[in-house]
């Protein structure tokens, strides 16, 4: 056992990793399906959506090395305690550092989760034969992705990405924040059923915090927003087209 804490202490000094690390979460069961995990946040990310409520975490910069130690040195103690760890954002792969950060986190016997809108499939790609599970945002229907997220032109790669997850065989779940300002009912409905077709079987509607907001247009109430009735028998008639939906407030 000394001998083993020795090797992980050894292996955690030599990382030559950089991340830019925002934050920890050292326990949830939320963010990886069925596993208890810790969330590690980076910074950055390309994307300007209005109704975010990490803003702190949108401009890039580079990480230090003491970062990601600190990183791995925390789950060197957590060794049998936690089942899984998943990078989250900001956007992840937006770090060149993060495939050497996923491969290390493995390599201490732990299931890798990724939290990803899938902007950067080429990355996404290479990522992938050393995951376990993606959880990917879908911001929207086909244009309606670039409004929401603002920043043109990134649909046709979440697109990408969507194919490569879906011809990957990884376990995946697709999750929509949905913020009345950007959807109607119908459009909710629409892009749902086009995910089901498409061959997605987990999917998660995530209903749009009020505040804080990237754009305090976002933090004003919706006059027409739908009731959460009716978003509930929504939800109930597209059960069947998926494995799995859940609603999360």
């Amino acid at each position: 056992m000394a001998m083993q804490t020795t090797l992980d202490a050894i292996t955690t000094k030599l990382s030559s990793v950089r991340l830019p690390i925002a934050g920890l979460v050292p326990m949830t069961t939320l963010d990886y399906p069925d596993h208890l995990a810790c969330v590690v946040f980076l910074q950055g990310c390309p994307l300007r959506c209005g109704y975010c409520h990490n803003p702190d975490m949108i401009a890039p910069r580079r990480g230090e090395p003491h970062e990601w130690q600190t990183v791995m040195d925390f789950l060197v103690s957590r060794k049998n305690l936690l089942e899984g760890v998943v990078f989250s954002g900001g956007e992840p792969t937006l770090n060149a550092g993060l495939r050497v950060a996923v491969k290390e986190v493995k390599a201490l016997g732990f299931k890798v989760g990724l939290h990803t809108a899938g902007v950067y499939p080429d990355r996404l790609s290479r990522l992938l034969p050393h995951l376990d599970w993606v959880g990917l945002d879908v911001k929207g229907y086909g244009k309606a992705f670039d409004q929401i997220s603002g920043r043109p032109g990134i649909w046709r790669l979440h697109a990408r990405s969507l194919g490569v997850l879906l011809d990957s065989g990884i376990s995946f779940e697709c999750r929509t924040t949905v913020h009345w300002k950007d959807f109607k009912l119908a459009d909710v409905e629409h892009l749902a059923l086009s995910l089901a077709d498409c061959g997605v079987r987990h999917y998660a509607l995530q209903m749009a915090r009020s505040q804080p907001c990237l754009d305090p247009c976002y933090a004003h109430p919706i006059p027409d927003a739908p009731a959460i009735a009716q978003v509930s028998a929504l939800v109930k008639r597209l059960q069947p087209h998926f494995e799995q939906l859940e609603l999360r407030h």
